[in-house]
């Protein structure tokens, strides 16, 4: 499951008995070798439905953790990259990083909350992978208004879900367990550690979406597992 590089059990059992922000500061210099790091296939799908390179202005990745996603916007980008994340050991390692990728863009990284985004209608293009699961249901549409006020009138939200999975599923029962599990360690042990699987999922993430002003179209890249649930949601601020 993990890279020899990667965090042991112990590491992230220390993660996961830490505030949410700790706990990545705790593994941030690992966690490109963790399975929780969105895999370059499907960062190329997305990348795809974003444009050629050079063909976006100004690129914002929000929960931009070790910054994969910032790094493959960087080439696509021609007015610069700017990540932003809660953790300081995340950032640390997403600055380290940027110029390994290719492009001139420059890149910003910024220390900030998702819930309290610090910018108005900067952005031609949002992403965000692989970090829905920290942000509270009762929270998705205070974030969703954050990233909507972030881009230009036109411009575009980018980001990989899935559909849901069915009870059938064995993943489904995991999944729901460790929901389980992570909201009974809320309540008993403070500060909490937010995560949760499978909480942005179609069609929750349409109906928020919607409901926030965006036009949606959804794109089904993938028809071969492990990614056939997987959808590239492109979300258009209207002009």
């Amino acid at each position: 499951m993990f890279h020899p590089k990667g965090p042991t059990f112990l590491e992230l059992a220390a993660q996961a008995m830490s505030s949410t922000t700790k706990g990545y500061d705790l593994i941030a210099k690992k966690f490109e070798y963790t399975p929780f790091r969105t895999p370059d296939a499907l960062l190329e799908l997305m990348m795809e439905h974003i444009g050629p390179h050079g063909s976006v202005g100004k690129g914002l990745d929000v929960c931009c953790g070790t910054g994969a996603v910032t790094r493959a916007l960087r080439p696509l980008c021609t007015e610069g990259v700017t990540g932003i994340d809660i953790s300081a050991g995340m950032l640390d390692e997403a600055r380290a990083r940027f110029s390994e990728a290719k492009g001139e863009a420059e890149g910003t990284f910024v220390q900030g909350d998702a819930l309290k985004l610090p910018f108005t209608s900067e952005f031609d293009v949002a992403t965000c992978c692989g970090a829905f699961g920290h942000i509270e249901p009762e929270d998705q549409d205070r974030f969703i208004r954050g990233v909507y006020r972030a881009l230009k009138p036109g411009g575009r939200f980018v980001f990989i879900t899935s559909v849901p999975l069915s009870p059938a599923d064995r993943s489904w029962w995991l999944y729901r367990g460790f929901n389980a599990t992570m909201r009974v360690r809320n309540v008993l042990w403070d500060p909490p550690f937010i995560m949760y699987y499978l909480i942005f999922t179609l069609p929750r993430a349409l109906e928020v979406l919607t409901r926030n002003g965006f036009k949606v179209q959804v794109h089904q890249p993938f028809t071969e597992r492990p990614h056939s649930r997987m959808r590239v949601v492109v979300a258009s601020r209207p002009e």
